[in-house]
């Protein structure tokens, strides 16, 4: 996991990133390409500061895997282009992780977007104020950037958050 430094320094441009490609998904299920090249590039230019040179070619190596991994779902159907490659993008942040944390991190932001989507879209104040976002009217689909923006920030936050 990171230090705790090191996550705060990170979070200030991820943090407007996905709040960025959240908005936008939920608004028009599509996460903007620009969206994904500003959160790639955070990786190569911020990274190997922060963690050194091995652990930030590591952190390449994790975005190439997650990139084909989301491909190969896309390809089924299973995964939007645009998750797929968001996922990527952000993918290089969770070298040297805890696997098991990082995994409950997934779960839990995966079920409560899900959960939250739902929620919200069942709310006649919040459907009326954000009347235009395609993800209320989708049934079938689910706008994943939101769950990958919370994966990500909710990451960092933890690394942040002190170890009791």
């Amino acid at each position: 996991m990171l230090e705790p430094t090191d996550a705060m320094i990170l979070l200030v441009p991820v943090l407007p990133i996905a709040i960025w490609a959240a908005v936008s998904d939920l608004k028009r299920m599509k996460i903007p390409n620009t969206a994904v090249l500003a959160m790639a590039a955070i990786w190569p230019l911020i990274g190997w500061y922060l963690v050194g040179v091995t652990p930030w070619l590591w952190g390449f190596a994790i975005m190439a895997v997650v990139f084909v991994a989301g491909f190969l779902l896309y390809l089924t159907g299973t995964f939007g282009a645009g998750d797929a490659k968001y996922a990527a993008a952000m993918s290089g942040l969770f070298v040297g992780g805890n696997i098991g944390e990082i995994l409950l991190i997934i779960f839990v932001c995966m079920v409560g977007s899900l959960i939250l989507h739902r929620i919200l879209r069942s709310l006649p104040f919040i459907r009326n104020a954000t009347p235009d976002w395609e993800s209320w009217t989708r049934r079938r689909y689910f706008p994943f950037g939101l769950a990958l923006s919370a994966i990500v920030v909710f990451y960092l936050l933890a690394a942040i958050w002190p170890q009791g």
